[in-house]
């Protein structure tokens, strides 16, 4: 009887087990796109056929600032014809060249990339922990796990191993800061102080579903910035709070013989860190000067706006890559990881080099959104879709909340967060737009939703590294152990990041710079 209870599954490993199978039954992402791009083409054949159409009002802000409703109608354009074979082979090139994420991710691994490369990235975050006091050791974890998101995915490799360590170097248990880091990098994985490779990525994918329905309409990279500020706050708090309070007191003492020690930073690295904080001191320094006067250059020439229409809102992706580049370069050349410029071109190619999985992926998602926009599946589900929910009275909070537990499942599945958003956003942005909130709202609902369940689903990218660094301590640890660990984080990241949401939407407070709510 007893050898059958020790078989027998909870309800939530049946859970992880369901996650797992379905999970690894769908085609790769890329594969994905492919075969989504195909059903809307045999979608456009039939709905046209049909006679499907859609009257809609659409808004418009004129120069002037004058709101203009506009009627439109639109009906299903089929892909299955002559006119639509020609369209499908004659826009292959520009749907990919004009595609917004894809000038915007390269652009950024420029800079990140050498600042990667050169070293600098590790040594800053190894500083960072070194020099911060014990007792808020876990706080600067946790944070700086949800900040290394600037640089992408550095944190998974760099920092979570980091965490073992220093918690084993101070006699806790290395699996709570494995856990604490793990939770701030991919739990926090859209919240940061600063405007990261994600962003742009994320909006430029917004900014073609929000084109669908209101041509023109542009998401900046910084339409969620003030609510990922505090966003910050509210994730570090709560990873430090689990890992103190719950995850540290279940784990107990560290009873293996695992023994580490952290690098010491070098002469050489220490030079290179002052060397990179002057380069970026003067480099702020200039953009100050190009931004802050009413005439500054980077202003909007003839309303002297910075965040409308200026060339400082134009040019934040470059402004965001050189602020990693030069302070990069410099410190490369002063801790001679640098030594002349063959060094930084092959740091900046080795960044460039490791696109090629996403540039693959961007140029099918393109087709699949232009085929979208085009054949107008996008605006008849949005228009139908904005219907059936307010016939069915919901709307407000509790429609937003709907929508983030929808993102939290979906990401359980699909692990890549601009795939997800690509093949969602041209759904629910237009829909969301016809209730009236803002593209850049919808957006960060789905922030939230994809961020909380990463650290709890099996099909996220870096799982497996991070079992990988956990057995180091623990040759036990499974799966289901490292979910089970994780889920805290999970539940009580939705929750905290939900509730601040409300109370963002209740005070009317602007997500980002020149970003309402409200449409």
């Amino acid at each position: 009887m007893s050898e059958v209870k020790k078989v027998k599954k909870s309800f939530f490993q049946k859970f992880l087990d369901f996650v797992e199978k379905i999970g690894n039954k769908l085609p790769n992402p890329l594969t994905l796109f492919v075969i989504l791009s195909f059903v809307i083409v045999i979608l456009s054949y039939f709905l046209n056929k049909m006679g499907i159409s859609v009257s809609y009002d659409v808004t418009n802000r004129t120069e002037a600032g004058i709101v203009e409703t506009l009627k439109k109608d639109a009906a299903i354009i089929s892909l299955m014809n002559s006119e639509g074979v020609r369209y499908i082979f004659s826009s292959m090139v520009e749907n990919f060249k004009n595609y917004p994420p894809l000038g915007t991710t390269l652009i950024s691994m420029l800079g990140v990339g050498l600042a990667e490369g050169a070293g600098l990235v590790d040594v800053v975050l190894r500083k960072s922990v070194s020099s911060t006091p014990k007792r808020y050791i876990t706080m600067m974890l946790v944070f700086l796990g949800v900040m290394s998101n600037v640089a992408s995915d550095v944190g998974y490799v760099v920092l979570i191993p980091l965490g073992g360590v220093i918690f084993l170097n101070l006699k806790r248990h290395p699996l709570a800061g494995i856990a604490a880091v793990f939770a701030g990098v991919s739990g926090g994985f859209s919240a940061n102080l600063l405007v990261g490779t994600v962003d742009p990525l994320l909006g430029g994918i917004s900014t073609q579903a929000a084109n669908i329905l209101q041509p023109g309409y542009n998401v900046a990279p910084t339409a969620n910035w003030y609510f990922m500020i505090v966003s910050t706050v509210v994730i570090t708090l709560a990873g430090t709070y689990i890992t103190e309070k719950i995850i540290e007191p279940r784990l107990g003492k560290y009873k293996g013989e695992k023994e580490v020690s952290m690098e010491e930073i070098t002469t050489d690295q220490n030079r290179g860190l002052k060397a990179a904080g002057i380069s970026l001191l003067v480099y702020l320094g200039i953009m100050l000067f190009l931004t802050v006067p009413s005439n500054a250059i980077l202003r909007n020439p003839e309303t002297g706006s910075l965040m409308v229409r200026s060339a400082f809102l134009d040019g934040l992706v470059p402004i965001i890559a050189l602020a990693f580049f030069i302070p990069g370069l410099a410190y490369g050349i002063v801790a001679k990881t640098i030594k002349n410029d063959d060094d930084a071109v092959k740091y900046v190619t080795k960044a460039m080099s490791t696109m090629g999985s996403l540039l693959a992926l961007i140029f099918v998602s393109a087709q699949f959104v232009a085929y979208f926009s085009k054949t107008n599946l996008g605006i008849v589900l949005a228009v139908k879709g904005a219907d059936f929910l307010e016939g069915m009275g919901i709307k407000g909070i509790p429609l937003l909340i709907g929508f983030i537990l929808v993102s939290a499942f979906i990401n359980l599945f699909m692990g890549s967060a601009s795939a997800k958003w690509a093949i969602m956003a041209p759904v629910f942005v237009p829909m969301f737009m016809r209730l009236g909130y803002s593209p850049e709202l919808t957006q960060l609902a789905y922030r939230i939703g994809d961020s909380t369940t990463n650290i709890i689903t099996p099909l996220m990218t870096y799982f497996a590294i991070i079992i990988a660094f956990a057995k180091q301590y623990d040759e036990d640890i499974k799966l289901g152990t490292l979910i089970s660990m994780m889920l805290p984080y999970s539940i009580l990241f939705l929750i905290g990041w939900t509730l601040l949401m409300i109370v963002w939407l209740t005070l009317g407070l602007p997500i980002g710079p020149g970003a309402p709510i409200y449409i």
